[in-house]
């Protein structure tokens, strides 16, 4: 089977920390997505375990574009709820730096992961349950899959502190 690719939007926004640092939730477990898919708990074991093995790393693209590496994954591991990524965008790399304004801006709100299927079933309502995948890459992506989850910004507080003066001298120029 080929790269597949599911879009995500989770109810925790991907946080843009610092200018660069972002982080949140690639996938959910048990929700199901537009494509009628749910991805098990544990799906992701087997293949990030063998990439820190191989000492390889999950792929951070823009859009699912190989050609646009956009940064790095430096944490990527399940929890209870699902696949948490936390990375860093490149502030050297043209497209990060417009990722991350897009972020900051409200304007780009999801991940996709791109992955092969190993193991995946069905379910009583004809659902496929993916019981286990192969990572490749996690993607900022502008149309996610899963409506549940919503891509936000975290606020830079000197960013914050030079808006409120902008906003005080313009309001004194007013005067």
């Amino acid at each position: 089977m080929g790269l597949e690719r599911k879009f995500m939007q989770g109810e925790t926004p991907v946080r843009l920390e610092d200018g660069s640092v972002i982080a949140g939730y690639a996938s959910w477990f048990g929700v199901e997505d537009k494509g009628r898919d749910v991805v098990e708990a544990g799906a992701y074991c087997d293949s990030l375990a063998r990439m820190s093995a191989e000492g390889r790393r999950v792929k951070m693209l823009w859009q699912h574009d190989p050609a646009q590496v956009i940064g790095v994954w430096d944490e990527v591991r399940e929890d209870a709820r699902g696949l948490y990524v936390k990375g860093r965008l490149l502030p050297g790399v043209e497209k990060a730096r417009e990722a991350a304004e897009l972020i900051d801006a409200g304007a780009l709100d999801g991940l996709s992961i791109g992955y092969t299927v190993k193991r995946a079933g069905k379910d009583g309502q004809g659902r496929r349950l993916l019981k286990e995948l192969e990572l490749w890459e996690v993607s900022l992506v502008t149309f996610p899959m899963l409506p549940s989850a919503r891509v936000g910004a975290k606020a830079d507080p000197l960013r914050d502190v030079a808006r409120a003066i902008e906003a005080a001298r313009l309001e004194l120029a007013r005067d």
